[in-house]
C-alpha cells in the first residue's frame, strides 16, 4: 500500500469520527433525531477535511 493512500484514508477515519462525535453530541441536546442528523453531517465533513487535509500535506 502506497504511503499517501493510507495517510488519507487515516486522516479520513480520525477527521469523520471527531467530527461526527462532536456533532452528534452536540445535536443530542435537541433530540435524538436531530444528534443522529448532524452525526451523518459530521462524518461527512470529517471525510471531505481529511482528504483535503491529506493532499495539503502529501502533495
Amino acid at each position: 500500500m502506497r504511503r499517501p493512500l493510507a495517510m488519507r484514508k487515516t486522516l479520513s477515519l480520525v477527521g469523520s469520527v471527531v467530527l461526527s462525535s462532536a456533532l452528534g453530541w452536540a445535536g443530542s441536546e435537541y433530540g435524538i433525531m436531530t444528534g443522529f442528523m448532524l452525526g451523518m453531517v459530521g462524518t461527512g465533513l470529517g471525510m471531505y477535511a481529511g482528504y483535503r487535509l491529506a493532499a495539503y500535506l502529501g502533495g
